[in-house]
């Protein structure tokens, strides 16, 4: 072992000689995964917190300054444990490790009943197709409070996993039982554009508007069990406006674009939470697409609700975007334009 070289689960030890640090990793093997192909997993590294990296056999040189060098080392030795445990590091367990600073070490796989939450550790979402766990700390949060909580709110930009996550957690509360049912809503308000007529039954009219929540519900399902499961009405996806009238108990309900929903919409919605039921409400402030001077009934629910201790508030930002790094630009720049048009007229 070279002077100054460290394992993955030794960082006390690194080596600090000419502003370098070593890390040693035993399993050439996982090394070589770690890498990645033509080391472009390294190279993600080193855009992102400014470091060098240096492969010297089976170890890891981290050239830069010291900050830089131990929260890349951080994140290695979580990537590292990853493939231990048998998981892919792909570019988003990277971009996420990154995000959550690496300190996460180890599986962190949780035992027993996933309703049960881990504080300081991993979070993991089981599905069916899938384990999904959160890339930035208010995705975190945000997933520790649906598990906490029977209503919770995300809001923020496009992009930062709000329904994703929420579908993810439904999927995993209805495959071990703790609900019946898994509903998935929202309204069917055209976004700036007119559709015209839609030929076809009423499901084939709607279909379009549900389109999103069918794509993040075969992420954690077999295409096959959706179907299914629709048909046995075990799955529910449907416009708001057919939630009047009904309770829904045990079971996983999610609004999607809750800031397309009006007033006294959002009221029947929330209304209708019935015993052994969990609801989110996932919406986006700025894109807001109801005619002008129909008040958004999230904005409202934020303002009434807010201060009532068993619903959950999580609010998102650019930061945390997890689509195309160009998807977060964008967003910041037109916040920044928002944010200019305030300050002048005020």
């Amino acid at each position: 072992m070279a002077i100054g070289a460290v394992t993955p689960t030794d960082p006390a030890r690194a080596s600090q000689v000419d502003a370098e640090t070593e890390i040693e990793f035993p399993d050439n093997r996982l090394l070589i995964d770690l890498c990645g192909e033509f080391d472009r997993n390294l190279a993600q590294i080193e855009a992102a917190l400014g470091v060098h990296i240096l492969r010297r056999g089976n170890l890891l040189a981290l050239i830069g300054e010291e900050g830089a060098r131990a929260r890349a080392a951080e994140v290695l030795r979580a990537l590292y444990a990853r493939l231990e445990a048998g998981k892919a590091v792909e570019q988003g367990d990277i971009d996420g490790e990154i995000r959550m600073g690496g300190s996460d070490e180890g599986t962190g796989t949780r035992a027993g009943d996933q309703m049960e939450l881990f504080q300081g550790g991993r979070v993991e979402i089981k599905t069916r197709k899938k384990l999904v766990e959160p890339r930035t700390a208010a995705q975190k949060a945000y997933v520790q409070a649906l598990y906490a909580n029977e209503l919770v709110f995300g809001i923020g930009p496009a992009g930062t996993g709000k329904t994703y996550l929420a579908v993810a957690v439904g999927v995993s509360m209805f495959l071990q039982g703790h609900v019946d049912r898994i509903i998935l809503s929202r309204p069917a308000v055209e976004a700036g554009e007119r559709l015209g007529f839609l030929p076809g039954t009423q499901e084939d009219k709607v279909d379009p508007y549900m389109q999103p929540l069918y794509d993040a519900l075969n992420d954690f399902l077999p295409s096959k069990q959706v179907a299914k499961l629709r048909e046995e009405k075990r799955i529910e996806i449907a416009p708001l406006a057919f939630m009047r009238g009904r309770t829904l108990g045990n079971a996983f309900v999610v609004l999607d674009e809750a800031q397309n929903a009006t007033a006294m919409q959002m009221k029947m919605f929330l209304t209708r939470l019935g015993e052994g039921s969990r609801m989110v409400v996932t919406g986006d402030r700025t894109q807001i697409d109801l005619p002008r001077g129909q008040v958004s009934g999230l904005a409202e629910a934020e303002r009434l609700l807010r201060s009532i201790d068993s619903i959950g508030f999580k609010y998102f930002t650019a930061k945390d975007v997890v689509r195309h790094p160009l998807v977060a630009r964008i967003i910041e720049a037109y916040e920044a334009q928002d944010a200019a048009a305030a300050g002048g007229a005020g």
